[in-house]
């Protein structure tokens, strides 16, 4: 078993992952895994690392696919004994004048966004090292959804003490809502990606809790983030801000030095904790 440090990034043959990954290979101890659903695809991104001097590794990964994260969790435990770094960066957005049906849009965002970074985490989150970091990348659409959800709904997400449980009821509520058409009735905002970075945010905030309680003193940090407005395929070329730029917030969470003991359960946007 190898004693090399070692993290993963989900979703990283492009966009912002992509340039996560290219940091962490600069400043990251350790063997810096690029993940991604099609292998060509990946293998193509860790060959272009490669022409400018940088060691990435790929593992595939589908976040949609338990199969998939289960086949990379036993990778790491077996070859590694566990992991150091998790960035959960994989998420899909519909462009705004997409036709998909909204039922549609809710049912399939929420599947990668939310359930899919779930599942990453109940598998992947049992094999943190002590000192290690764990990165979900959210948005700050979570925060704008946040402020267009009735005020139960609001309430409820910023509970201290909503259970991992009742956030995915209330996640698959959206989308049964979407179907029937009472979602807006039900006190939801119009956006399905608004909704799973609201997810997102929320189970970072849950996921903290239970490292404080469960695995107290082994001085493991997550948070959720914004990597901000990103020129990626998602965002659109009129967004603000390069890859590189995106990255930087991830990157800096994912590299709290070893004598840090905060942020932790917190949203972080430009490197600075903002309220929730």
């Amino acid at each position: 078993m190898s004693s090399v440090p070692v993290a993963v990034v989900t979703g990283s043959n492009k966009g912002i992952g992509f340039a996560i990954v290219r940091d962490l290979c600069k400043q990251f101890p350790g063997d810096v895994y690029l993940t991604a659903r099609d292998p060509g695809r990946g293998q193509e991104a860790v060959a272009k690392l490669q022409q400018e001097g940088l060691r990435a590794l790929f593992h595939q990964l589908d976040v949609d696919d338990l199969q998939s994260i289960r086949a990379l969790r036993d990778f790491l435990k077996e070859k590694y004994g566990g992991l150091n770094v998790l960035v959960n960066n994989a998420g899909i957005a519909f462009k705004v004048q997409d036709k998909t049906p909204f039922a549609v849009q809710a049912e399939v965002t929420l599947k990668t966004n939310f359930f899919g970074t779930k599942n990453v985490c109940t598998e992947l989150l049992p094999l943190m090292k002590p000192y290690g970091r764990v990165v979900n990348v959210s948005s700050t659409v979570s925060c704008s959804a946040l402020g267009r959800c009735s005020q139960e709904l609001q309430q409820k997400f910023r509970s201290d003490t909503i259970t991992e449980e009742e956030l995915v009821q209330l996640m698959n509520k959206f989308v049964e809502d979407t179907r029937k058409g009472v979602h807006d009735k039900e006190g939801w905002p119009n956006t399905a990606y608004g909704v799973s970075k609201i997810g997102v945010t929320v189970l970072s905030r849950i996921q903290a809790r239970l490292l404080n309680e469960r695995r107290k003193g082994e001085h493991i940090l997550l948070n959720a983030c914004c990597p901000g407005w990103v020129r990626t395929d998602m965002a659109g070329p009129q967004a603000t801000k390069s890859p590189e730029e995106g990255a930087e917030t991830p990157v800096y969470l994912a590299l709290l030095p070893s004598d840090a003991d905060a942020p932790h359960g917190q949203f972080v946007s430009d490197k600075t904790v903002r309220p929730w």
